[in-house]
């Protein structure tokens, strides 16, 4: 491999590394206590969304959005909402650490406008996330590698950046959404537009509108 052809996967590394410096200062016990949630989500939301649109200048450049798209998204939003309701009464009833876990990630949503935290996870957040990690790393990974692999290192960078919460309902929550957006767009890289969607949807809906 030429050092041409290595450096978008140079940078595709930097910026995984950079995600993961920003969820570390969103959530780790020595640096949350000291930056505002919201405020930092939002800047990691931006940050990443210009990593990838800078590393990744092809990342928005996809065909007009269509109804079936919004359908479609909202469709896997919701499959994906009733996994996690499932799997919250399964391991509250198996393990006595879970709910009060999850409700330690409720928690940071507290004295927060329902309507401003919906926008921002609806418009911002939530697509950011998805256009990193699936529109940008995964896809990048797969072109370097193959589908599999690059799906399999995308899934443990997305879960592995939620480690510093030491929380495990949350970095398991990770790991199952993860899976789910990162199968869709292992099979079906053409439906980014409603994977994203469903990222966003589902954010606001499992913390906001509906929670678990």
């Amino acid at each position: 491999m030429t050092a041409s052809a290595g450096k978008p996967y140079l940078k595709t590394a930097a910026a995984i590394v950079v995600a993961a410096a920003l969820w570390f200062v969103m959530f780790s016990p020595w640096t949350a206590p000291h930056v505002d949630f919201w405020t930092m989500m939002t800047f990691s939301a931006l940050t990443l969304t210009v990593l990838a649109k800078c590393f990744r200048p092809d990342i928005l450049k996809w065909p007009g959005m269509k109804w079936s798209d919004i359908v479609l998204g909202a469709g896997i939003a919701a499959v994906l909402w009733g996994i996690f309701f499932a799997g919250d009464r399964i391991s509250s009833a198996l393990f006595g650490f879970a709910r009060p876990q999850v409700e330690l990630i409720y928690g940071i949503k507290e004295g927060i406008s329902p309507w401003l935290l919906s926008a921002l996870l609806l418009l911002l957040i939530g697509p950011a996330e998805e256009l990193f990690w699936r529109g940008y790393i995964q896809r990048t990974l797969s072109e370097k590698w193959d589908a599999d692999k690059g799906a399999a290192v995308t899934l443990a960078a997305y879960t592995a950046v939620h480690l510093p919460s030491g929380n495990f309902m949350l970095t398991a929550a990770a790991f199952t959404a993860g899976l789910v957006w990162g199968l869709l767009y292992r099979f079906f890289p053409e439906k980014i537009r409603a994977i994203v969607i469903s990222h966003a949807i589902w954010d606001a809906a499992v913390f906001v509108w509906f929670p678990i």
